[in-house]
């Protein structure tokens, strides 16, 4: 076996398959720029970290299970005046999950709440927080499905280890008591430990509204609250934007909230 393949066999051994891939063009890049043996080894090195570095975000943001792949950069702001992208911008940070505080968008459906709490969790993913996106009525569903077969506990604690949970869509359809009373659960656990991006067609005044119960209501947004920045979002939606613009359609009320 001559040196070259002995090499590659090293290479397929340790994993590297990056390097594996570039390694004979990359000997024949260096060889005419007349690269130092440090600088070919740094070069080849850093293509293998961004390569895995890649793959590791992208297994990531599937396990994160966000419905689809949005950036903070695709979100037209010149469409939705009244978000401050400036603290959007510092919520991209991703300080508020290092912190276990939250963040709530509110406002009426097709503002973009959905789109600004899938892009965060993508940033959030790729500084490295493990993040777990769920709609609401399917986080309710899951919960009282593990109560029901006496597996709380263990679905509390799936909730509970990402370090940014993103519930989405709070508030689209009313939830029941029981399911009130085991979201208080999670809310409670999660409580200073880890993060929250929770979406809302509702205003905080009508969550009464959705857990049925107003000493419940009162004890989530006392936890959620404590500890959050509120983004309140006075728009039209997305969805009408293109017909609005074509004529089509006349530009409809905004709904306060």
């Amino acid at each position: 076996m001559n040196q070259l393949a002995r090499i590659q066999e090293n290479l397929r051994h340790l994993k590297l398959h990056k390097i594996h891939g570039l390694l004979e063009g990359s000997l024949e890049e260096a060889s005419k720029g007349n690269l130092s043996y440090s600088d070919f080894l740094d070069h080849i090195l850093a293509q293998e970290v961004s390569s895995k570095m890649e793959k590791n975000i992208t297994m990531r943001t599937s396990m994160a299970k966000v419905p689809f792949i949005k950036t903070l950069e695709s979100f037209d702001f010149d469409f939705q005046p009244s978000i401050d992208k400036k603290r959007i911008k510092e919520l991209a940070g991703c300080r508020f999950i290092a912190n276990g505080e939250n963040v709530i968008l509110l406002g009426p459906p097709g503002v973009g709440k959905t789109h600004l709490a899938v892009a965060l969790g993508v940033k959030a993913v790729t500084d490295g927080f493990r993040t777990y996106f769920t709609q609401a009525m399917q986080l309710i569903a899951s919960l009282t499905k593990a109560y029901a077969e006496n597996r709380i506990e263990d679905r509390l604690k799936f909730y509970c280890q990402p370090k940014l949970l993103i519930i989405d869509e709070i508030g689209y359809i009313p939830i029941d008591r029981h399911g009130a009373h085991l979201f208080f659960q999670l809310i409670s656990r999660r409580y200073e430990k880890g993060a929250l991006i929770l979406t809302s067609n509702r205003s905080f005044s009508q969550w009464n509204e959705i857990f049925g119960d107003s000493v419940i209501a009162t004890a989530i947004l006392d936890r959620i609250l404590h500890h959050s920045t509120t983004i309140n979002i006075k728009g039209n939606s997305y969805r009408l934007k293109e017909k609005i613009k074509a004529g089509l359609i006349r530009e409809p009320d905004v709904e306060q909230h």
